[in-house]
């Protein structure tokens, strides 16, 4: 990459900074969350980094449903712990990046972290705490909600698939819905929610996914109909996780030039906390949110160079919840102090 490329921090509020070998570490985080730090001996270990994009969501009067971001990493991360307060309370396989937090207490508020340990064993720090809290226990509730209604779905290129359903109906509320695939539970949404994104699945793969409903007494509907597709084969272009509505323009400032850009981020369940932008057909920057990253339009300015009528292009992509690269969105042209498309 030409030394002539400097990053300076988004606009809107967002303050990243760049690093060797085009990585940005949000200025918000640690400096052990850009994964330096470690035991001395005389040698810099690189820890794994904070665990991004984490959330959790109340399942039912007892249970909370934590989830984020899988983290990549060298040694791999192997594992992740899950910890309730100070307490760790679970221990989930490095390829795994959500789990069901059980035997809570209803009416309660929560707090939990997750961190992500290497195939040397060495612990990167806690992520950013996210708090839920559990709804109040029902007594002597045993009916279950009903079955979700008219579930639907379509592929999404060769690795994303989109759900949706007709809302349940209990006589106390549905809490949360829950998403099988075949017999195995991979994922848990809001009960206010009737529709989720599927990430990380195989492409030219048949899958079959259905919906239940779980109520605050962790009564469990019958599952709906299964949905039935077939992700696309091989390597697509992404488009259904790409981010939408790319704008790209040029503006001067102290006799230089910048690139601004503004995006919408694709749909999936999780935050999207970092993004890979390409400038004239190479990696450029990689720029990762140390805050709260935008669920709406996020923009992002960086330094091009002092002359005029150069002309760039650009385009860029979302790093999904699951860990894997999303699809690039359109590309932009942009001629410094002149004309964008």
């Amino acid at each position: 990459m030409s030394n002539r490329y400097r990053p300076i921090p988004a606009r809107g509020g967002t303050d990243v900074r760049h690093v060797a070998a085009a990585v940005l570490c949000g200025s918000l985080l640690a400096l052990t969350s850009c994964g330096w730090g470690g035991p001395g001996n005389g040698q810099d270990v690189r820890l794994p980094s904070a665990p991004m994009g984490v959330t959790a969501a109340a399942g039912s009067a007892t249970s909370v449903h934590v989830m984020w971001n899988r983290a990549t990493g060298k040694p791999p991360i192997t594992r992740y712990e899950v910890y309730r307060g100070t307490t760790k309370v679970k221990e989930v396989p490095g390829a795994e990046h959500m789990v069901d937090v059980t035997r809570l207490a209803p009416s309660t508020a929560y707090v939990f972290t997750v961190r992500a340990l290497d195939a040397n064993g060495h612990a990167g720090p806690p992520s950013e705490q996210v708090r839920a809290t559990t709804p109040a226990a029902v007594a002597a509730d045993h009916t279950p909600p009903t079955r979700p209604g008219r579930p639907s779905g379509r592929a999404v290129g060769s690795r994303a698939a989109q759900l949706s359903w007709v809302k349940s109906t209990d006589d106390r509320g549905v809490a949360s819905y829950d998403i099988y695939q075949g017999t195995t539970k991979i994922h848990s949404v809001g009960g206010g929610q009737t529709a989720t994104v599927v990430t990380g699945l195989r492409p030219g793969t048949h899958y079959s996914f259905s919906v239940r409903a779980r109520d605050a007494a962790d009564n469990l509907s019958p599952p709906s109909d299964a949905v039935r597709l077939t992700t696309a084969p091989g390597t697509d272009d992404g488009r259904g996780t790409a981010p939408t509505e790319f704008r790209a323009t040029s503006h001067r400032a102290e006799g230089a030039y910048y690139l601004d850009l503004s995006w919408l981020p694709p749909h999936a369940d999780g935050v999207i906390t970092e993004y890979q932008i390409h400038l004239d057909g190479q990696p450029a920057t990689l720029l990762v949110w140390g805050g709260t990253a935008p669920s709406g339009k996020a923009a992002y300015s960086f330094y091009v160079g002092r002359e005029a009528g150069e002309v760039h292009q650009v385009r860029i992509r979302a790093k999904l919840p699951d860990g894997t690269w999303g699809g690039f969105s359109a590309e932009r042209t942009v001629t410094t102090g002149g004309d964008h498309r």
